[in-house]
């Protein structure tokens, strides 16, 4: 059974920094392609980070030079460093998974590969004053 888990989520002062983490089992980690969404309320999701299986990584031009994404195939963590927060980063962040190679991800951008990842965290909140 494939699961994953957020956590690091909270509140922060704008300016501030935040760490996510995101814990998966449950299935071939190394081989995904992962990465972090965002949903603020009343707006549409979003793509925010991705990392494919080599640890190639793309990011949504919002968040370009402040946020960072990670994974550790021996920890089976994915994290995202957040610096430089602001208020327009509220938003719950989810973690996601699925089987998209490298070409795939580049054709399709980090903001319409949602609907192609088939394993998804409950979210952790992200609240920045």
């Amino acid at each position: 059974h494939v699961q994953l888990v957020e956590s690091g989520g909270g509140s922060v002062q704008a300016g501030g920094s935040l760490r996510l983490s995101c814990s998966a089992s449950g299935y071939t980690y190394s081989s995904y392609c992962m990465g972090w969404f965002r949903q603020a309320p009343g707006k549409e999701r979003e793509g925010v980070a991705v990392i494919d299986s080599d640890g190639g990584t793309s990011y949504a031009d919002s968040v370009k030079g402040r946020f960072t994404i990670s994974k550790d195939n021996a920890k089976t963590t994915l994290d995202l460093q957040m610096n430089s927060l602001q208020s327009e980063d509220t938003a719950l962040y989810y973690c996601a998974a699925g089987r998209l190679g490298k070409s795939s991800i580049e054709r399709l951008g980090v903001q319409n590969l949602a609907p192609f990842l088939s394993v998804w965290g409950p979210g952790t909140q992200v609240t920045v004053s």
